[in-house]
């Protein structure tokens, strides 16, 4: 048997890891933007409660490997009585892992807003945080975009991680039949091959979303 007619015989095995895959990317990335954001505006407040929370959370985020967190998560948290599935695992770990670089992409966008913007919503009487949501936030959203585009690229390569806690996404299903057929080259180059026509797609629409955004920030 070629190697394209295996190929095509194990796609319908291996499309559902793909899309628990694709799954754990987007529940990753649903949860770890919006966690990002909250931590990059604590950061920039003047509390340093606020401050110490916001730089424990994004340096351990930041310093542990995803494998890492999702081991202990994983085989910590039953000592302290706390169980988990391993998909709900893998979420957590990748969305703390998600949240804590783009809290990093978030700060660099609002310190990139030029003072000038910051100066003219204090002359238009907008302070505080109605300055920030109205003047500066969408700004620094617009220059962060790319980068978190490019970081969700990551997050999907990163969701191979779950294997190690048995999630059943692609790398797993990958292995299961390489496990039965002993066609450990074919089946990983095919693996290899899903992974990275998704990459390139993803990096394909960031690279879009770089060049019309980069006109529209010209244009401003």
């Amino acid at each position: 048997m070629d190697m394209l007619s295996q190929w095509l015989g194990w796609l319908p095995s291996l499309a559902p890891g793909l899309l628990v895959s694709l799954q754990l990317t987007g529940l990753s990335l649903l949860f770890g933007f919006p966690l990002g954001l909250l931590f990059a505006v604590m950061a920039a407040a003047k509390l340093a409660p606020l401050q110490w929370i916001s730089f424990l959370f994004v340096e351990v985020g930041r310093g542990l490997p995803a494998l890492v967190l999702l081991y202990l998560l994983y085989f910590s948290l039953p000592d302290a009585g706390i169980t988990l599935t391993s998909l709900t695992t893998a979420i957590i770990a990748l969305t703390w892992n998600t949240g804590a670089y783009a809290s990093e992409y978030f700060r660099a966008g609002i310190a990139s807003v030029p003072l000038g913007q910051k100066e003219a919503a204090l002359t238009s009487g907008l302070r505080g945080w109605t300055g920030f949501r109205l003047i500066i936030l969408p700004q620094a959203l617009r220059i962060s975009t790319p980068p978190l585009a490019g970081l969700a690229v990551l997050v999907f390569q990163g969701s191979a991680l779950a294997f190690v806690i048995a999630v059943p996404e692609l790398m797993s299903k990958g292995f299961e039949i390489a496990s039965i057929t002993f066609e450990y080259l074919s089946v990983y180059l095919l693996t290899a091959a899903i992974y990275g026509s998704i990459t390139l797609l993803f990096l394909g629409f960031v690279r879009v979303l770089e060049r019309r955004l980069g006109r529209h920030l010209q244009r401003n």
